[in-house]
């Protein structure tokens, strides 16, 4: 049995783990170093290696990924036992006709002048690599794992119970 999960090219079975889930946590560093994460609203994905956010020209997060672009955005949908995790380098820029195909009314929480407010900045991040986790969580799939580890003496494989795999984008 092997710990290493599956490595494959297809961005398009990690794209649709996260399609429903909305909110990521994108990590970035901080001007001293350590790493910061805060709650993003995900642009519904288009099938291509970039995930889109809206976000303030003025903020931290956009003064640091000029710094570094290197990313982080974390996914998860615990109720499906779904858990992803994206690394990339994200370019924060102004392009109006871009927000206008991206700006639902929900966003004027955040932006309360609309769409044509000139803080509306983009944050794009290009995947390089992301990692997922996708563990069925009915009782019937997780008794079999149970019945099998006791049977056996070993623990489940990710061809039996779980799906795990790295994706490496080219």
């Amino acid at each position: 049995m092997s710990n290493q999960p599956n490595v494959t090219n297809d961005l398009s079975k990690l794209l649709d783990k996260i399609k429903d889930v909305r909110i990521a946590m994108l990590t970035t560093q901080d001007e001293d170093g350590s790493l910061r994460s805060r709650p993003m609203f995900t642009q519904k994905p288009d099938g291509s290696s970039a995930l889109v956010f809206l976000t303030d020209k003025d903020s931290a997060k956009v003064y640091e990924v000029k710094k570094d672009s290197h990313v982080n955005l974390s996914y998860g949908k615990p109720e499906d036992n779904v858990y992803v995790s994206v690394s990339g380098r994200a370019n924060a820029y102004r392009d109006q006709a871009e927000i206008d195909k991206l700006w639902s009314e929900p966003m004027r929480a955040w932006f309360p002048k609309g769409k044509d407010d000139e803080s509306i900045y983009i944050l794009k991040v290009e995947i390089e690599k992301g990692e997922y986790w996708d563990t069925p969580s009915s009782l019937l799939t997780q008794a079999v794992a149970y019945v099998k580890a006791l049977a056996t003496g070993e623990r489940s494989t990710s061809d039996d119970v779980n799906e795990h795999a790295k994706v490496e984008v080219k």
